[in-house]
């Protein structure tokens, strides 16, 4: 039986546009996987780390947690105990200096002073992030260490003590004019700590959004040179799948190495905060990306079976010719014999 036209079209379609070897479906999945963690990355290093506004932003809001709170609230209490000299009543002193740094803590006052601090905080980090150490000037919020190249991210809780203090002294708090008033700082981030994840943070700022843009270009390539549409989409759902999976192992494994290095006091939970209200964005992306693959991939895988008949029915058989009736013999009729009546 000759081909219907519609089949000859779709056979000549494809014989003008062929489409790429499997090898190289299959590698352009594979780059797919790998450009989801590095765009979600990149764009993140330029909008959410590179941008200072949207970085305070992020980072105004710790001022009520409690994590934070308690490390502020320490760190300023040791150092002041470290200058007092009150002989027996130390530790009344101590409790009761921390309980007025705590309390100051819910202040508006106390918000202003750590809007001011990470503005500084932002200033120090992008240094970092960058490799522009200043040309070895110390800035707030950061410095060197031992003439270094490394570089300690830090929050620089002078302008706080400085308010607690003068708060204190107003309520006529017994020894509050002897609190000394120096840059106690909270430890955030270690530069030498970063390690590889330095080199990556510098090069993907640079690239800003342009790898989620070649993701979304690489996914429509891998479409339309597909050779059936349906199972491309399920592997690009599965590239998404596994690159969001890449972005979520990636950010837990930089925030150990970011952790690693600080001292296990209140400035890693101080940190840890910080941390996390940064990435929030990017766990956020990833977990969505991590939804929507499957679900892409499934939608598709779905879609074929629903389309896909049951129970095909059988080709049609070629006509028959009709068969010519046997011919029968003709009847002869039987001769009867008349006898002759009697009379």
């Amino acid at each position: 039986m000759p081909p219907s036209p519609a089949r000859r079209r779709v056979r000549h379609a494809r014989r003008s546009h062929p489409h790429p070897h499997p090898l190289v479906s299959g590698a352009l999945i594979v780059l797919l996987a790998l450009l989801v963690p590095v765009s979600a990355i990149a764009a993140w290093s330029d909008l959410e780390v590179g941008d200072t506004g949207r970085f305070i932003s992020t980072v105004a809001p710790l001022d009520s947690d409690p994590h934070v709170r308690q490390a502020v609230a320490d760190r300023i209490t040791d150092e002041v105990m470290t200058q007092v000299r009150v002989g027996p009543l130390h530790q009344s002193v101590r409790s009761l200096l921390h309980e007025a740094v705590l309390s100051f803590a819910t202040t508006e006052a106390f918000k202003n002073a750590w809007r001011t601090a990470a503005r500084a905080v932002h200033s120090a980090a992008a240094e970092v992030l960058s490799g522009d150490h200043s040309n070895g000037k110390n800035t707030p919020g950061g410095h060197r260490k031992n003439g270094q190249n490394d570089r300690t991210v830090t929050i620089d809780l002078a302008p706080i003590a400085e308010q607690v203090k003068r708060q204190l002294v107003t309520d006529h708090v017994p020894f509050a004019n002897r609190i000394p008033v120096r840059h106690t700082e909270i430890t955030v981030l270690e530069s030498n700590g970063l390690g590889v994840w330095r080199v990556v943070a510098q090069g993907l700022r640079t690239a800003g959004i342009w790898p989620a843009v070649g993701t979304v270009v690489l996914a429509a390539v891998a479409l339309l040179l597909a050779a059936d549409r349906r199972r491309a989409l399920i592997r690009v759902g599965a590239a998404f799948t596994a690159g969001a999976a890449l972005l979520v192992i990636a950010v837990a494994v930089a925030r150990g190495s970011v952790l690693a290095d600080l001292p296990n006091n209140g400035d890693r939970s101080a940190a840890r905060a910080l941390y996390d209200a940064l990435t929030v964005s990017l766990r956020t992306a990833a977990w969505s990306v991590l939804a929507a693959g499957p679900a892409l991939a499934l939608g598709a895988w779905l879609t074929g079976r629903r389309r896909a008949p049951r129970h095909p029915a059988p080709p049609p058989s070629a006509p028959t010719a009709p068969t010519a009736p046997t011919p029968t013999a003709p009847r002869i009729p039987r001769r009867t014999s008349r006898r002759p009546s009697r009379t």
